[in-house]
């Protein structure tokens, strides 16, 4: 076999498996409520402990972990609703910079659980860089 055949075939067949290692894993969403009577995300928090000589965000995952893609960044002092754990991730929902965190539509029961459709934001947070305020 030629060297450029030989060459070209070996890059063509670990080409599927550089395509497998490189896609993220798939989202997971954000579910909110369960009862009639708790608020459908039970806590706030608040993000604090980013350090000014580090990466100074927590980022916003499509779902908990690492290797998920980022969706956005907060800062310290940020307000959000806390939803639910997995492993040391929790799911989150916060309000856009400057609106009314209330008009998330979380503080208050939501029956049966449900896939968070907004208006405000959602994904996934290290828990480590959150601090519960209330709930």
């Amino acid at each position: 076999m030629k060297p450029s055949v030989a060459v070209l075939l070996t890059t063509l067949l670990a080409l599927p498996a550089a395509v497998t290692q490189a896609a993220p894993p798939r989202a997971v969403p954000v579910e909110v409520g369960g009862s009639e009577e708790w608020d459908a995300c039970g806590s706030t928090g608040r993000v604090r402990g980013l350090k000014a000589d580090g990466d100074g965000f927590l980022a916003v995952r499509a779902g908990p972990g690492a290797d998920h893609r980022m969706l956005d960044k907060l800062g310290n002092g940020r307000l959000v609703y806390l939803c639910a754990n997995r492993g040391g991730w929790t799911s989150v929902v916060y309000a856009p910079t400057g609106a009314d965190p209330s008009e998330c539509g979380v503080s208050s029961a939501i029956a049966e659980v449900e896939v968070y459709r907004g208006p405000c934001k959602s994904g996934w947070v290290n828990t480590a860089w959150i601090e519960v305020v209330a709930g």
